[in-house]
């Protein structure tokens, strides 16, 4: 086993006590790798911890779209630790297996649209375009706008402009799932 170029935190991290409890109370006591990687930079951890506590926690998009945005970035990145957290929500918002399976063929030609209704595939679609493209259809962001409204609307590309970072963040740091130590 390698040794890991910037080491997690480690788990019984006390100090600073005020932001080591949010996390924590975010979380439901426990700290995982991503935490304990974010916790090397306390304004960063902070900000992280607010920012998306509010994605994951407060906004009025479907959770269901939200969590199936936050697994097609995972895997058009590469960030399978994204997607080992993500996949969960999502079937808990009513997404199946099936689904799940499917979103790991996203933006490949055998992509399953047939498991999504019409609105999730535009969100698939915009996931897409998003990670990889930047630009966005216009057409596409007019469907959706139609569909869901200005505030959903703003909240999904926010999602996967979000989820973005966090992917980058863990692959460029090598976090890894809590149950997979590190090669």
């Amino acid at each position: 086993m390698s040794e890991r170029l910037i080491p997690y935190q480690p788990m019984d991290l006390a100090e600073p006590a005020e932001l080591v409890a949010a996390i924590r109370k975010r979380r439901g006591g426990q700290f995982i790798n991503l935490d304990r990687m974010l916790l090397h930079s306390i304004p960063i951890a902070e900000g992280w911890n607010h920012f998306i506590g509010e994605i994951r926690n407060n906004l009025s998009l479907d959770p269901k779209l939200r969590e199936l945005a936050m697994c097609g970035v995972a895997v058009l990145n590469g960030a399978e630790y994204e997607f080992f957290h993500h996949a969960p929500p999502f079937k808990k918002a009513g997404g199946t297996e099936e689904q799940v399976q499917g979103l790991r063929l996203i933006g490949q030609p055998n992509f399953p649209k047939e498991l999504y209704s019409p609105l999730e595939n535009d969100a698939v679609d915009l996931t897409f375009q998003m990670t990889r493209n930047i630009k966005v259809d216009p057409e596409l962001m007019k469907r959706l706008q139609k569909a869901l409204g200005s505030t959903d609307t703003v909240e999904l590309v926010t999602v996967i402009a979000a989820y973005n970072m966090v992917s980058r963040f863990l692959i460029a740091l090598d976090v890894n799932p809590e149950d997979h130590p590190p090669a």
